[in-house]
């Protein structure tokens, strides 16, 4: 079965068959196990090992959380990419899209205030998490809304912590 997933704005082709796994044509050795019924996996991805939180967020679209960052992914098969191409209809979130926890945890630190432009891969919340700090960084460039989290605030799943704005073009120079 062939899948596209698409992550920050790059496609890659992501074959599964009798003969293993491709990632863009090149073979990889991959194993991903759930961990004890939550949406924590465990993946080994050529012999490295990691602890990743996917969540997924709707049809096709998935959140994953790995060592402080965070990143959307599309994923469709085939048809639906044949399907999409041919009538040009997508589906996915359009403009910028809320920032939530991924985990639960505490609000250590917010970086950003209402009112500020931010960049893609920008920090804006430090949350403490299983005893790890982990920043989550902007999506995309936007213009902070409304801020929800306060420092020392305990914090649950998918809880909304940020708004955002729709910015027309890049970021201004020198927001940062």
């Amino acid at each position: 079965m062939r899948y596209f997933v698409t992550m920050g704005g790059r496609t890659v082709e992501v074959e599964l068959g009798a003969d293993g796994v491709t990632v863009d044509g090149r073979s990889v050795t991959v194993d991903l196990m759930e961990m004890d019924g939550t949406e924590v996996r465990s993946l080994l991805l050529d012999n490295r090992s990691y602890r990743v939180l996917a969540t997924r967020k709707g049809r096709g679209l998935w959140g994953f959380h790995l060592g402080g960052h965070h990143v959307d992914a599309r994923v469709v098969d085939e048809r639906t990419r044949a399907i999409e191409e041919m009538t040009g209809i997508r589906e996915g979130p359009r403009g910028p899209q809320a920032l939530k926890a991924p985990m639960p945890g505490m609000v250590l630190k917010v970086e950003v205030a209402e009112g500020d432009l931010v960049a893609e891969g920008q920090g804006l919340v430090i949350v403490e998490a299983m005893k790890m700090e982990n920043e989550l960084k902007s999506r995309g460039n936007a213009r902070v809304r409304k801020i929800l989290a306060r420092v020392g605030e305990a914090v649950e799943k998918d809880q909304v912590l940020m708004e955002f704005d729709l910015v027309e073009d890049e970021v201004e120079e020198g927001a940062e």
